[in-house]
């Protein structure tokens, strides 16, 4: 990113920072964020206004981030930085919440991390997996190739709303994807490519994905295939939400990570910040060894 420390081959480095601390607690339940690819830290915000008392809040300026440094995509691993994000937080995280591009890499790093402590729960939100790599066709490198663009000018809607006309967002759109350039659309799909030999057996955490039933970026179906997967994957769908369920639908998205939280750390959470208005609850399946346990609410 602009201004952070230069990393390996002249890419910037990842940068941590604390956004809320927690509040009328001494044992905090540490919670860091990951955006996705040119995305930002202000998709949170509306998540970090409804968290609970008892989190504190970090997150993660990542190189690949709307203001990041194209370089990134020309070395290294992704799941790097996100090992780099995770020794950030003092204290070392206990969750981790990682969006579209990052949740990949973030379930990479977390794979790998073997015995070493690490965060003892995680949700994604609208991940990229497949389980099996004949899933893929060239219609969907055509489809990801084609209509990339299409994806960053959701992130631009759902940031700017009405204020910049369509139009307006199309060509921002263009100019996102070309800053991005052809080597970080590489490093994007080739994540993709390579989510069939995630190390789902050595995820032994409470993982929820988290999915909207419109997202037109990342089919339901990748989040189904990955919650079933995962020893203890819990799939949470959004009713008529996109890609960005933490901004388009925060109250339920702040439920369902706060279910999820309350679990792993009993007692520890506090009241949820703020009076929030009650909400329809996202249907949650719960996939586990011999078990699997429909909720809806």
């Amino acid at each position: 990113m602009t201004g952070g420390p230069l990393g390996p081959g002249g890419h910037r480095r990842t940068v941590v920072r604390l956004r809320r601390r927690a509040r009328g607690t001494d044992t905090p339940v540490r919670v860091l964020l990951l955006h996705g690819l040119a995305g930002s830290t202000s998709v949170w915000g509306a998540y970090a206004a409804l968290a609970a008392d008892g989190v504190e809040l970090w997150e993660a300026v990542l190189p690949w981030g709307a203001e990041g440094d194209p370089g990134w995509s020309l070395h290294g691993d992704p799941a790097d930085h996100v090992e780099q994000a995770l020794e950030g937080v003092p204290g070392g995280a206990d969750a981790l919440v990682a969006h579209s591009f990052a949740a990949g890499p973030a379930l990479e790093a977390l794979a790998r991390g073997g015995d070493r402590p690490g965060p003892r729960t995680a949700v994604v939100v609208a991940p990229f997996h497949r389980s099996d790599p004949d899933d893929f066709t060239w219609d969907d490198a055509q489809y990801y190739l084609g209509g990339f663009h299409r994806i960053l000018e959701e992130g631009l809607r759902i940031g700017v709303g009405d204020r910049v006309p369509p139009d307006l967002r199309g060509a921002m759109a263009m100019r996102v994807r070309d800053r991005i350039g052809p080597y970080g659309w590489q490093q994007f799909f080739g994540a993709y490519l390579r989510s069939p030999w995630l190390d789902v057996a050595a995820l032994r955490l409470p993982v929820l994905v988290v999915a909207g039933t419109d997202d037109f970026a990342a089919p339901v179906r990748d989040a189904r295939a990955l919650a079933g997967a995962l020893p203890d994957g819990r799939l949470g769908l959004f009713d008529g939400c996109g890609h960005f369920a933490m901004a388009e639908q925060p109250e339920r998205f702040a439920e369902a990570v706060h279910r999820l939280l309350a679990e792993v750390f009993p007692g520890r959470l506090g009241a949820p910040a703020g009076d929030t208005v009650p909400c329809a609850r996202p249907t949650l399946q719960v996939f586990a060894p011999n078990l699997y346990v429909p909720e809806s609410t």
